[in-house]
């Protein structure tokens, strides 16, 4: 924050206090204009008692006397034509100002026909590339502005993007990473699962759990580009989790850290950018933050202190919560209250910044930096006990994974009941019946045995290993694989076995039996190796189709072209593709985060320390 947005905060404070009203007589005359003698007075009143030369103090006058004219104005216009004033500020990613300008538009159009306006004025071709901010929330394109709680004279903040170096934008950078996460989210696979810090799996209804998975997996996202300080796209990010995360339980999302952080990077965003517009929404995240960490830490934050130690890595979270309140109240000029919190913020900064020497030697040892960093954090700059708390975290992390449950796949086995219609005991994964087959068990019993475990793979071998003869006395009536299908299976190149298998467990619904073929697949390796086979077959069997006379054919081909048979080779390949996009997704998805699961903790605190200095140094001044 300059010094002159400094003055003409406090300048604003003292106007209110003394009910001077810099559009009136005597400050200003109507059909007249500004009285600049009256303003000259002012200045040399008021310049003692703030501290500022009376020339600084008349040309913030002026700014704030010319603000107000310009809102007034604004007031008249939308009392006679309807059209709202919005003031717009178009920002780059690290909230330099790449453009100031006013735009008006009906209350009752739709959020794109703002977004139009905006691109007009800064000459985009593309106005879905024009982001609105305001209040919390990304402007809806097809919802009236009205009905998204905008009103006249409201301030905007404006979020384009610039091409990066491969020439990608912003806008299409989003899209992508929205794509990526719902594929990896929506994917059977287990891509990802909810764990808590030990690394212990969390179940929840189906439809929540999804909505707090895409919520998390664009807050990662997110997180990724506020490491890079890309904190445009971030703050984009962040807002799209936060819609994802309203799809849940109010109750649940306040009783976990993930929404507290969330809003937290919200906020700190909003001050990387210099958003100061957006402070009361800045003001409901901080102490929605402040709510849940007292709800999960305690008092004062006592209980987490009793678990964890008075020098655990959260502190830093802590502190940054600190600072941004110690920002806030800055700005709405409780500047006692301010230096107090930003005096508390900085003695904790002081305790959390780590020797620099220390932290080489922990890295020359093997460690990572940010494990380091926390360890250090942890055990107050002991290297010996912070070297054993890293090993003694590891081995927690690993035996919670050992012994989960599977509930994981409970949790997907459900979402893949919705999505394909079937009975809910009737569903069994299709990669853990081959996997069991493998190991010489028949079909039957192998099926039975996951349907009473609920596609539990150990429990599942317990059972066929120890009460194979109970689970053959009470096999459900079963359907032979239909030959017909078997052998179109296998003349499209799947083995003789996990068709049979695909057809029985399925009986013999062929759209069904080809999933259950696709997703037993171990790799992709072998997803590419079927898409490969269903393009030849593809490709040779309109060529065959559509040549007459001709009786060649190869080993790829099939022996009888029909309609259905050429459109179960087009369905087959297209849900490969579909299954092979899947890990793409992933791999995008994956591509820039971190491996340290408490990432989230490791704050080198640089910019703490720059923002705390120049606030400091304001209330001081």
């Amino acid at each position: 924050m300059s010094e002159i947005e400094d003055i003409l905060v406090r300048l604003r404070a003292r106007l209110q206090e003394r009910d001077i009203k810099l559009w009136e007589e005597p400050y200003y005359v109507e059909n007249v204009g500004s009285s600049d003698a009256a303003l000259e007075q002012l200045s040399l009143e008021l310049s003692p008692e703030m501290h500022i030369s009376a020339s600084s103090c008349k040309d913030a006058l002026l700014e704030l006397q010319e603000n107000a004219l310009r809102k007034l104005e604004a007031r008249r216009q939308f009392d006679e034509t309807g059209l709202a004033t919005f003031y717009v500020r178009c920002v780059d990613s690290h909230g330099g100002v790449a453009n100031r300008f006013e735009v008006r538009c009906a209350l009752g159009e739709l959020g794109a026909n703002l977004q139009r306006y905006i691109a007009e004025q800064l000459q985009l071709t593309e106005a879905d590339h024009v982001k609105c901010i305001s209040a919390g929330r990304v402007l809806a394109p097809q919802e009236t502005l009205h009905s998204q709680g905008l009103k006249n004279n409201q301030q905007l903040l404006v979020i384009v993007g610039q091409a990066d170096g491969k020439g990608e934008a912003l806008y299409e950078r989003i899209r992508q990473i929205q794509r990526d996460v719902e594929m990896v989210v929506d994917s059977e696979h287990r891509f990802v699962e909810l764990e808590d810090q030990d690394g212990n799996v969390i179940s929840l209804p189906p439809q929540e759990n999804r909505s707090l998975l895409l919520g998390m997996g664009l807050y990662e996202k997110g997180r990724a580009a506020m490491r890079r300080e890309h904190f445009d796209e971030a703050l984009l990010l962040f807002l799209e989790a936060d819609e994802k995360f309203s799809g849940c339980n109010s109750k649940f999302l306040e009783a976990v850290d993930n929404y507290a952080l969330l809003n937290l990077d919200i906020v700190w965003c909003y001050l990387c950018l210099k958003n100061i517009t957006q402070l009361p929404d800045a003001q409901r995240r901080l102490d929605l933050c402040e709510r849940i960490f007292r709800r999960s830490y305690g008092e004062k934050y006592s209980r987490l202190y009793a678990l964890k130690g008075a020098n655990c890595p959260e502190r830093a979270l802590i502190m940054r919560l600190q600072l941004l309140q110690g920002v806030i109240l800055f700005h709405q000029n409780r500047r006692d209250e301010a230096l107090q919190r930003l005096q508390i913020a900085g003695n904790s900064l002081a305790e959390l910044k780590v020797d620099a020497d220390q932290l080489s030697l922990l890295i020359e040892m093997g460690f990572d930096a940010a494990d380091a960093r926390l360890a250090l954090r942890s055990t107050n700059g002991n290297v010996e006990q912070a070297v054993q708390s890293i090993e003694e975290r590891r081995q927690r992390l690993q035996a919670a994974r050992l012994n989960a449950d599977d509930s994981e796949m409970e949790m997907n086995r459900r979402l893949a009941q919705l999505q394909a219609g079937n009975d809910e005991r009737d569903w069994v994964h299709p990669r853990s019946v081959c996997r069991l087959m493998e190991l010489g068990y028949e079909r039957q019993l192998v099926v039975e045995a996951l349907r009473r475990t609920e596609n539990n793979l150990d429990r599942s071998l317990e059972l066929l290993q120890s009460h194979s003869d109970e689970l053959r006395r009470n096999l459900p009536a079963t359907v032979a694989a239909d030959e017909q299908m078997l052998y179109t299976l296998r003349e499209l190149g799947f083995k003789l076995p996990s068709a049979r298998a695909a057809l029985e467990t399925t009986r013999n619904d062929m759209d069904r039996a080809v999933d259950f073929l696709l997703k037993s697949l171990a790799n992709e390796r072998e997803l590419n190796s079927v898409i490969e086979h269903m393009s030849q077959l593809t490709s040779q069997t309109v060529d065959l189709a559509t040549t007459s006379g001709s009786a060649s054919s190869t080993s790829a081909t099939l022996t009888a072209v029909t309609p259905s048979k050429l459109n179960l080779v087009q369905s087959i390949l297209a849900k490969a593709k579909t299954e092979i996009e899947s890990y793409s997704a992933y791999k995008r998805f994956n591509d820039d985060l971190p491996e340290n699961d408490q990432d989230y903790l490791d704050l080198t605190l640089e910019q703490e320390e720059q923002i705390l200095n120049e606030y400091m140094r304001l209330l001081e001044h």
